[in-house]
């Protein structure tokens, strides 16, 4: 029996909107993140029936887990595993401060590397951690329908790579919109690689002209006299 697995990552936060690295800061949703959440929750849930919904426990992913929870009557379950990679010092920073001051550990981590010395966790290490805690649940969830997964950013690329065989390295999946997601079905038994992903960066960008902005202001009201009135 195969299982559908939606990876939906937080909507947006003040550190996203900043270009912050937020590692596992734990902060909340701003104000356009809320209508980011409320947006693809409405969308998710007219695509999908999950019968689970679970989520990293840091604050902007339990929100906008929140948002779907309350449009299908599904109740969020919290797991710790699937919090964001820990970024050790660069945790709050831009990219520009954080170059300032290791540039070199920077540059390897643009590259496609682990930087050292700074507290942060590898690929592999989230891969690891994140992929037991998504295999336990599609254990508990085998049979009863599609389950949801809110995370973050960094930890879903991460996963994906995981499911799909790949070493942690590999970055062909990268660049998750705020509160969109990733679909993958199980491939059956004895199918390698395990998983197979229908969908990457899924969510719904046309509900605005510029998603990561939120929603276009409504248009200005003109004077009926102004488009009504005859020249003189």
């Amino acid at each position: 029996m195969t299982q559908h697995l939606l990876l939906w990552r937080h909507a947006r936060t003040a550190y996203n909107s900043q270009a912050r690295l937020q590692g596992q800061v734990d902060i909340p949703l701003d104000e356009v993140g809320h209508w980011q959440a409320r947006t693809a929750a409405a969308r998710l849930a007219a695509r999908h029936r999950p019968v689970r919904i679970v989520s990293s426990d840091l604050t902007r992913t339990a929100e906008t887990a929140g948002y779907l929870s309350r449009a299908l009557d599904v109740p969020v379950e919290l797991d710790p595993r699937l919090r964001e990679r820990g970024f050790g010092q660069w945790e709050g920073l831009t990219g520009q401060e954080i170059d300032a001051r290791w540039p070199g550990e920077f540059r390897a981590w643009r590259a496609g590397g682990d930087p050292s010395g700074v507290g942060a966790e590898s690929r592999a290490e989230v891969a690891a951690r994140v992929g037991a805690a998504v295999l336990d649940h599609v254990e508990r969830t085998a049979g009863r329908g599609t389950l949801v997964v809110v995370s973050h950013g960094a930890a879903i690329g991460s996963l994906v790579a995981e499911l799909l065989g790949q070493d942690p390295a590999w970055r062909g999946v990268v660049g998750m919109h705020n509160a969109h997601w990733a679909e993958l079905v199980s491939a059956g038994p004895g199918v390698a690689p395990a998983w197979r992903l229908l969908g990457y960066n899924v969510g719904p960008t046309d509900a605005s002209s510029d998603w990561n902005a939120g929603p276009d202001p409504e248009p200005a009201e003109q004077d009926a006299d102004d488009t009504t009135r005859d020249p003189d």
